[in-house]
């Protein structure tokens, strides 16, 4: 529904194959304490770890849209989800029983589940007559239709079903006469006898207030922006406000079936013409393809559109890609997917990309050259002095620029893409234009590119241009996404956002994200060496703190001043990347200076706490950090052995008296949680029993 958005996916494979699989697969770790721990496993997207060669990116797992899924079977259990399954089936096959009867349509024959196929004369006129009745059929040729039905489907519904294919003859039966007569007729060999969902969690939430208890107990564990600001660097953790959110529940986009007839979704299509505008005004470029699903698919999306372009003059020998070490770290990996060939360009001591390497390594790869991949502002949270210089080396030698758009929320009513030279730049709508990002989803990752490339957007079978005008001759790129215009239901939220928020306004968050993290750099350079700046002394959205001497003077990682972070009531921000042993932190333009005073207290507090470590008052294995987090479990015990106060491990900072955000774990071991996964959700003692075998 939703017009085609967004809505989860879910992979499976054996466990022969479970170490190549993307991230997000769960191991079971204890805590400090000896706890289980359940905790993220093979984060093989972590672009300090397989930066190369990654094969995922955690952007792109839906997230909250799993979690949906999982609770509708943990709300239904297996015998409400068998239930729900027998009859839509049943409606299935009303459904067919009936259209024979009838006799006007040849159908399918058995098996089917819920989905019927039928060949009639004139397949696009039933569903234009079926489609009044705000039934929605799929048109597979002039001659064949399908219908698929769901637990939303009703009696009445084939009912309307029946008069649609009896073309205004009487119908001498209703679909509720003709239940008795149904069988079920999925054969023996495809119908499934082991047990499934046999978890406790599967069979114990049937009721909403049940539900709504498990829900909330969960929600409870978690840090959101309801709490503090979540200060992660390059995923702009930003206000996502009620307003622009409320479009997403309208039934008028929810209820827009993926195969509507584009004139039932007019509203729809008008909203992605005007998105696309806003778009290309706010980006500088003159097309845009809303189809990628997230910034990792409008990367590929990206690279594939220069591909084809290269590909379309003749040039299929082109395959080099220079990424600098500064740009998005899962860059790499998309030219990796993309067949390209991956070189390395390194940055100078004040973090711009080093101008020199470039211009060498493209004039040593002219004839092969197909593209740079540069993100603006750059991870290291500078602006590129030299960019528009970067991307003139780029073309006179024959390639194309691919921005990446994970920082344009510095960029919006200041400068574009377009007008700095890019090609092709993706857009973080999840980032940037407020779709929320909490847990990895939804996303999406619209692309804009510039005319000469606007022939090589994405098309889709369904919409067989994309909505984008195609001239002859040309090798449109093809469908890179399910649905042609993405995660369609999500669009309201950044039209929303845009629309309300004007050019003024759009400008002003801008300005105000990088006067924030400016004034955070400037609270805390006394305490903490910040990494890089600009040529007048500034960081751009983002910025970077040096970690790295504490590791001599105090035995104190990222980690350590991360976890102590929880403590505080905050979550860590980006740590050990782009630089190893560094915090990159980002405020956005969404935080009141009370909150960003508040986080550079708890900071500038943990600084002291070193303080005391390198100074011989604080033991260096045993000290608040190395302790930290400090759970109620933990502090609540009936020993207490460690060399600091019980007090002072949970109340480090004055504000937390009156609210405090409590972890529910102490510090985990990672390694112990990386080897031993969790594939399947086995009862709580068999798991127990699998982890400790592996």
């Amino acid at each position: 529904m939703g017009y085609g958005g967004p809505h989860a996916a879910f992979l499976a494979t054996s466990q022969e194959y479970k170490r190549m699989m993307p991230g997000r697969i769960i191991g079971i770790s204890v805590d400090s304490s000896g706890k289980q721990a359940l905790r993220m496993a093979m984060q093989t997207r972590e672009q300090h770890i397989r930066r190369d060669k990654a094969t995922s990116n955690i952007c792109t797992a839906q997230a909250l849209l799993a979690n949906m899924a999982a609770m509708y079977a943990v709300y239904h259990g297996p015998a409400g989800l068998k239930s729900i399954a027998q009859r839509v089936h049943g409606l299935a096959g009303i459904f067919s029983l009936g259209l024979n009867k009838l006799g006007v349509a040849e159908v399918q024959e058995l098996p089917f589940f819920d989905t019927v196929k039928i060949k009639c004369s004139d397949a696009h006129a039933i569903a234009d007559a079926a489609s009044k009745s705000e039934i929605n059929l799929r048109v597979v040729d002039s001659t064949t239709i399908t219908a698929s039905f769901d637990e939303t489907t009703t009696l009445d519904d084939v009912d309307k079903l029946f008069k649609v294919f009896a073309s205004g003859k009487p119908v001498p039966f209703t679909a509720e006469s003709l239940a008795p007569e149904v069988q079920n007729s999925i054969p023996s060999s495809l119908t499934r006898e082991s047990p499934y969902l046999t978890h406790p969690i599967f069979n114990m939430y049937h009721t909403e207030h049940e539900l709504l208890r498990y829900i909330h107990k969960l929600q409870s564990k978690d840090l959101s922006l309801c709490h503090s600001m979540i200060p992660l660097g390059s995923c702009t953790m930003k206000l996502n406000a009620t307003t622009e959110m409320m479009p997403v529940t309208w039934p008028s986009f929810t209820d827009i079936h993926p195969f509507a007839p584009v004139e039932q979704a007019q509203g729809y299509q008008e909203m992605f013409e005007n998105l696309g505008d806003l778009l290309c005004t706010i980006t500088g470029f003159d097309s845009f393809s809303l189809q990628p699903n997230a910034g990792a698919a409008g990367e590929y999306a990206g690279l594939m559109v220069i591909r084809a372009y290269h590909m379309s003059r003749g040039d299929h020998h082109r395959n080099v890609c220079i990424i600098p070490v500064s740009a998005h770290g899962t860059n790499p990996a998309s030219a990796a997917m993309c067949g390209m060939k991956i070189i390395t360009v390194g940055t100078d001591a004040k973090g711009n990309i080093n101008i020199e390497e470039v211009r060498k390594a493209a004039e040593a790869n002219k004839d092969n050259l197909a593209a740079l991949m540069v993100t603006y502002p750059s991870t290291h949270g500078v602006y590129e002095e030299g960019i528009d210089e970067i991307c003139n080396i780029i073309h006179e030698n024959g390639g194309q620029v691919y921005m990446d758009g994970a920082n344009m929320n510095a960029q919006v009513g200041l400068t574009s893409p377009g007008f700095i030279g890019a090609d092709v730049c993706h857009l973080n709508l999840h980032k940037t234009f407020c779709i929320p990002h909490g847990g990895g989803g939804p996303g999406m990752g619209p692309i804009g590119v510039k005319n000469h490339l606007a022939p090589f957007l994405p098309s889709h079978p369904v919409i067989p241009t994309g909505g984008i005008p195609q001239p002859e001759k040309t090798a449109p790129l093809g469908a890179i996404s399910a649905a042609p215009w993405g995660s369609a239901l999500i669009l309201p939220i950044s039209y929303t956002y845009i629309a309300m928020m004007g050019s003024g306004g759009l400008t002003d968050a801008s300005k105000i994200a990088i006067l924030n993290a400016n004034y955070m750099a400037k609270c805390l350079e006394k305490h903490y060496p910040v990494l890089f700046r600009g040529v007048n002394g500034t960081v751009a959205h983002e910025f970077i703190i040096d970690l790295r001497g504490f590791k001599n003077t105090a035995g104190i990682e990222p980690e350590d001043v991360a976890k102590r972070l929880m403590d505080y009531g905050f979550h860590g921000p980006t740590m050990s990347w782009p630089v190893p042993g560094t915090l990159m932190i980002e405020p956005t333009e969404s935080e009141s200076k009370a909150e960003l005073d508040r986080f550079c207290d708890a900071l500038i507090s943990i600084r002291e706490e070193i303080a005391q470590i390198e100074k011989g008052n604080a033991d260096v294995q045993n000290n608040v950090l190395k302790g930290a987090p400090h759970p109620p479990s933990l502090l609540m015990a009936d020993t207490w052995k460690k060399p600091y106060s019980r007090e002072y491990a949970a109340f480090p900072a004055p504000w937390l008296r009156s609210s405090k955000f409590w972890p529910t774990t102490g510090r985990v071991d990672n390694v112990y949680g990386d080897r031993k996964l969790v594939c399947t959700l086995l009862p709580e003692e068999e798991q127990v029993a699998a982890a400790v075998s592996a």
